[in-house]
């Protein structure tokens, strides 16, 4: 075991995630793109840095963003080169979102996705961010963005988008 490299390696990656966890969702600003589980790895190589990224979705528009944004952060801290590697398999899932990512989103406005209607499509009650009321419509499958479903509160009769379930 090359005592010498863990000791110098460990600190370079947590600053990398790090400056990672500062770019945020282009379309939640609240959350960033390692609250999304979207960075699947950080690793050191002879060559540089690998950065392994999964999008939300394979057509999700921000993609080509997002990546823009983790080579700028790379670049400007001295990261260098870059490597990012997308991953598609598995596909992402809103089960890598952290719960302190989840509250972020609540209190954003935005009801987080419930584990339990991942394999059922969406929730017929999903708790409004607003008033905890559980007793919601929904108005459309399809939100401000594709990731999102629109509700209305059927207690404080506010709209509110709920975050799919994927």
């Amino acid at each position: 075991m090359d005592t010498q490299r863990l000791n110098i390696e460990p600190a370079d990656v947590h600053a990398v995630w790090a400056l990672l966890s500062a770019i945020p969702d282009p379309e939640v600003p609240v959350l960033s793109i390692t609250d999304l589980g979207m960075v699947r790895s950080v690793a050191r190589q002879a060559q540089g840095w690998v950065i392994g990224f999964t999008p939300t979705y394979s057509g999700c528009p921000a993609t080509e963003h997002l990546l823009a944004a983790i080579r700028e952060a790379m670049t400007a801290q001295g990261y260098l080169p870059v490597h990012i590697v997308i991953q598609l398999d598995p596909p992402w899932t809103t089960d890598w979102m952290s719960a302190p990512a989840r509250e972020r989103l609540r209190r954003y406005g935005i009801s987080p996705p419930q584990a339990h209607a991942c394999h059922t499509g969406l929730p017929t009650q999903v708790s409004c961010p607003r008033c905890a009321s559980t007793q919601s419509t929904l108005i459309s499958e399809f939100g401000s963005t594709a990731c999102k479903a629109l509700y209305r509160c059927d207690n404080c009769r506010e709209p509110f988008d709920y975050f799919k379930c994927i």
